[in-house]
């Protein structure tokens, strides 16, 4: 499978177990003056949950004017108590909790959110709460003092508009759309808007996004289900008309916006080599209706003229190259003529696979040297070293090759375009396997390292970046960002840098003696300044030391932590320094996971395992010769998830009939490698399509 198919497999929402969810939209009140207009959203979930205890996050969307500093509170039904939580000073009186802002995060601008959460007890029940105020006042139906007016094509955006640099001034236009973000599986779904499981899009979701700061919104595009026969390919009016209505929407907002063809590059334009005809006459067809329906749009609206594009029938990549060229040239000439705006708009031109490789930056470089175009940009793609984005061949942390494949790629791209005055686009980025209905592909800690290398690189080499969002980030339903630290983390890669660390898990034994854990600051520039448990600033010397880049918690602070040791994460710590976002730690209690004996088939091997407060990094197979068992049989370590796939509620995980697939007959020694540092053997036998296993 593909890259490109797997990140475009129509995601399915997962929910977890026991979750709760509890949404109160909107309120009035007034802070400071009686003419102050005030408003929130609040949204509570619990997002998991285990005997007596549970794991909460709350977002909170100011929807009236800023505010700087804020108090949220609330009161438990059923009488649970916080205790450890993270990005708020969390008090209570009884089942009165108060939540009050950090230093760092006390404003929250109009339509912006803040984000906390916190492990909490329970017993009987865990009743969501159902009512919150902020800043003493409920949020309970409106914001004041005038109401707010419907979303409507009609309505006028509620942000002020940035100025359009002038035609002709490319650089300055790219610049202007950072960062973007890109309504990933939704218009470029098959055969619909929401067919692969996105919401229809609205104009509070495209203001939404811009009040967190995004300055474009690529709108990928397939067209190939809505247009009519040869030889007119009229587009379908009712489709034609949806996507100039998000696009207008999107203007509205004061938004960037790119179209393009999307999925038609591998359902039919890929065929160009051996239908050439057929194709160009499609395609000049398609872009000819597009360029006629937006000429007299705003300069903010930009063309790219193919999505990933590919192509079958040639002899390689250099053969490719050529009919990607050809394609390109009668994309810029066919709009070009169109007149109006279209004269001057900016035009993207993709190398062959948005690749990165330098042949491939190489060959569009000579596409831009022969239409010789002020208006054109280049775009690539960019997904991070491949077996750290699927998690294959033992690639489960950010290391030296992860970090050289981004300095790689970016250094490429600013020396092949930006230094000749050419801006680049990442019309894509993030990792392949990172979403939220597959957890645990990619680890938390590992993943934020990426984030803020990309946003950091990207940066100083002047590309502009534009993350895929299939519904990972955001939870369009909610308008609300399913991890608010990747966010934050994120927002503030654009302006600075912020440290890291070796891990943001530190694993404690469950039994046994108790000692000082170490781990390394990756400080990027910044200083070490504090470390806070909650609302309390841990004391240097006594419950922590740093010598340089090592920071150290003392054994008396890690024995504090830890607690009763029950299993999982005991507390979650936070290590603040003089710019960007804090570093969490999880402080984590476990036993060595177990396993039992399981029978079943090539359709699957459920393996009953006792986690035990650990989490699965990697798998290897092997055969008795020691030779790699399974799929990508040049490596033992195996695709997390394709291959096999942890399951924490239901305490098992399951090798996969594509595992299975290419195993050969006979005994197979699996290794399954913990985050802990904990690793279990397991044996298994194939015999036809039966399979049994044991712990060795």
């Amino acid at each position: 499978m593909s890259s490109k198919n797997r990140r475009r497999t129509p995601w399915r929402a997962g929910m977890v177990a026991g979750a709760v969810t509890a949404l109160m939209m909107a309120g009035t009140m007034v802070t400071g003056s009686a003419q102050a207009a005030a408003g929130c959203r609040v949204a509570y979930e619990v997002s998991s949950q285990w005997p007596g205890g549970f794991t909460a996050n709350v977002n909170v969307t100011n929807l009236g004017d800023p505010i700087n500093g804020w108090k949220l509170a609330w009161t438990f039904p059923s009488g649970q108590r916080v205790t450890q939580a993270w990005n708020a000073t969390v008090t209570a009186s009884g089942s009165q909790v108060t939540a009050t802002n950090m230093s760092y995060n006390a404003a929250i601008g109009t339509n912006a959110a803040v984000s906390f959460g916190f492990n909490g007890s329970w017993t009987g029940s865990n009743t969501a709460p159902t009512s919150f105020t902020l800043n003493d006042v409920a949020c309970t139906g409106g914001v004041g003092p005038s109401p707010t007016p419907s979303l409507s094509p009609t309505t006028s955006p509620s942000v002020t508009p940035t100025a359009t640099p002038p035609p002709g001034n490319r650089m300055e236009m790219v610049a202007a759309m950072q960062p973007g973000w890109n309504l990933g599986n939704t218009l470029d779904a098959i055969p619909d808007e929401t067919a692969w499981g996105n919401p229809l899009t609205t104009r509070e979701m495209l203001r939404h996004i811009r009040a967190q700061g995004y300055r474009s919104i690529r709108l990928p595009i397939t067209w190939s289900n809505h247009h009519g026969p040869a030889p007119d390919y009229t587009i379908d009016p009712t489709w034609l008309n949806r996507v100039r209505e998000i696009v207008d929407w999107s203007l509205a907002e004061d938004l960037y916006v790119m179209i393009n063809l999307h999925h038609d590059s591998w359902q039919w334009i890929n065929s160009y080599p051996t239908d050439h005809t057929n194709v160009m006459s499609r395609y000049q067809a398609l872009w000819s209706q597009l360029a006629t329906a937006f000429r007299d749009h705003s300069a903010k609206l930009v063309f790219e003229s193919i999505n990933e594009p590919q192509f079958a029938g040639t002899s390689g990549d250099a053969e490719s190259d050529q009919v990607l060229h050809e394609l390109n040239l009668e994309f810029v000439r066919l709009v070009r003529r169109s007149g109006g705006a279209n004269a001057t708009r900016l035009l993207v031109l993709p190398t062959l696979h948005t690749s990165g490789e330098q042949a491939r930056m190489d060959a569009l470089l000579a596409t831009f040297d022969e239409l010789d175009d002020p208006n054109l940009v280049a775009t690539i793609h960019f997904y991070g070293w491949w077996p750290f984005s699927v998690n294959i061949a033992g690639g489960t942390r950010y290391d030296s090759n992860v970090e050289q494949d981004i300095i790689g790629s970016f250094d490429r791209a600013y020396n092949t375009f930006v230094s000749r005055g050419i801006p680049v686009i990442i019309g894509e980025w993030a990792l392949l396997s990172y979403d939220y209905t597959r957890p645990g592909i990619i680890q938390r800690g590992e993943l934020l390292k990426f984030f803020e290398a990309v946003g950091h690189h990207a940066r100083i080499r002047q590309l502009t970046t534009m993350l895929w969002d299939a519904g990972s980030f955001l939870h369009r339903p909610e308008l609300r960002w399913r991890d608010q630290g990747i966010y934050e983390l994120m927002k503030a890669s654009l302006t600075t840098r912020s440290a890291t660390a070796s891990t943001d898990q530190i694993y404690v034994p469950r039994t046994g003696g108790i000692t000082s854990r170490s781990l390394t600051l990756n400080l990027n520039g910044t200083s070490f300044q504090s470390l806070w448990h909650g609302g309390t600033r841990l004391t240097n010397g006594t419950d922590y030391t740093v010598s340089g880049s090592t920071l150290t918690l003392t054994r008396t602070a890690v024995t504090r932590l830890v607690g009763n040791r029950a299993t999982g994460v005991n507390a979650t710590i936070e290590a603040r320094f003089t710019s960007g976002v804090p570093w969490q730690i999880s402080i984590i209690s476990y036993d060595p996971p177990t396993q039992t004996a399981a029978n079943g088939t090539t359709s699957g091997l459920t393996i009953p395992t006792q986690f035990r407060g650990d989490q699965l990094a990697t798998m290897e197979a092997e055969y008795a010769d020691g030779s790699a068992a399974g799929p990508a049989n040049w490596t033992t370590y195996k695709e997390f998830w394709s291959s096999f796939r942890p399951d924490y509620g239901a305490n098992t995980i399951f090798l996969t009939p594509e595992f299975f697939a290419e195993v050969n007959d006979g005994a197979v020694t699996l290794t399954f490698h913990f985050w802990s540092g904990t690793q279990i053997t397991y044996r298994l036998t194939k015999s036809g399509s039966t399979i049994t296993g044991s712990p060795a």
